[in-house]
């Protein structure tokens, strides 16, 4: 089938560690796969929806290998200079769904927002019988200047990622990724920027920001004063740029979700539409909530 907008794939999620990273999103009801490294030094413990869309919380996990694949592979060198810039948790990359990577990386350039090298490479994961899979992915890169803690690059499947479909089924009913909120003081500034990485046509444009479609989800840019006022949700940094502010999800019930947080003295605020629940260790952003 062919792509014409780019879907969301997967969220990169830096984490101090994935032992953290699994507690905290375990007590929000996540199932979260087995540990996989790759052979640039860190390794993921994802959470995987039934949308096709999944989470991919990072860690490192060979600091010499890690340091190794600096002067030669973009994402590690983007996520050395994340953790540098804002610590060990939180949200450094979006990643779209492709068909054609190569052909992304071309686009990419001829937009000049192409960084980095094509990039292949492919990792073993674990099946539900324990046995081992691999799993083949090549990437294409893009970013922009004056967004520098945030990473954009598509992903196309050279050999299948196949999870096992209990990896799917969560306590919390979550069944999806509805959306990412990003936060800038001047929202219009980088809806160019987003309507080149999702190729999405006319975004829908908000007295307070506007929202472009990844197919099953909306990629949002809101001011800062608008974040807080309906989410609770503060600047992280002083600076301009687009910055990560939350992660909208679909949930089956919130008041079993509710149900959730509180045994587990998880804390968290009603929005207008859903629940958020503010970051923590092994969740660096905040996670919102909405029944569909």
């Amino acid at each position: 089938m062919s792509l014409s907008h780019r879907p969301i794939d997967h969220l990169v999620l830096p984490v101090v560690d994935l032992a953290t990273a699994r507690l905290r999103l375990s007590a929000l009801g996540f199932a979260v796969a087995p540990e996989a490294r790759h052979p640039f030094g860190t390794e993921n413990a994802c959470v995987y929806f039934a949308d096709s869309t999944y989470l991919e919380p990072l860690a490192i996990a060979d600091q010499q290998i890690y340091d190794q694949n600096i002067p030669k592979t973009e994402f590690v060198r983007r996520d050395r200079a994340y953790r540098f810039r804002n610590g060990d948790d939180g949200f450094s990359a979006i990643v779209f769904k492709s068909e054609n990577a190569a052909a992304d990386h071309a686009a990419f350039a001829e937009a000049g927002i192409g960084v980095g090298d094509l990039f292949s490479f492919s990792r073993p994961y674990k099946l539900a019988d324990g046995t081992e899979a691999t799993a083949g992915f090549k990437l294409a890169f893009a970013a922009d200047l004056r967004a520098p803690d945030l990473l954009f690059f598509t992903c196309e499947r050279m050999q299948a990622l196949a999870p096992d479909e209990t990896l799917m089924g969560h306590q919390n009913g979550v069944t999806g990724i509805a959306g990412v909120l990003l936060g800038e003081d001047y929202p219009m500034e980088f809806e160019p920027l987003l309507q080149t990485l999702t190729r999405a046509g006319e975004a829908d444009i908000h007295p307070d920001g506007f929202s472009t479609d990844a197919l099953t989800a909306k990629l949002s840019v809101f001011t800062f004063d608008h974040l807080y006022r309906q989410y609770g949700i503060a600047r992280s940094g002083a600076g301009r740029g687009i910055e990560p502010a939350a992660i909208v999800f679909e949930v089956a019930d919130l008041e079993n979700l509710a149900d959730i947080l509180k045994a587990n003295e998880i804390a968290s605020r009603q929005t207008g539409d859903g629940i958020a629940v503010p970051p923590a260790p092994g969740q660096g952003v905040t996670f919102i909530f909405r029944e569909y």
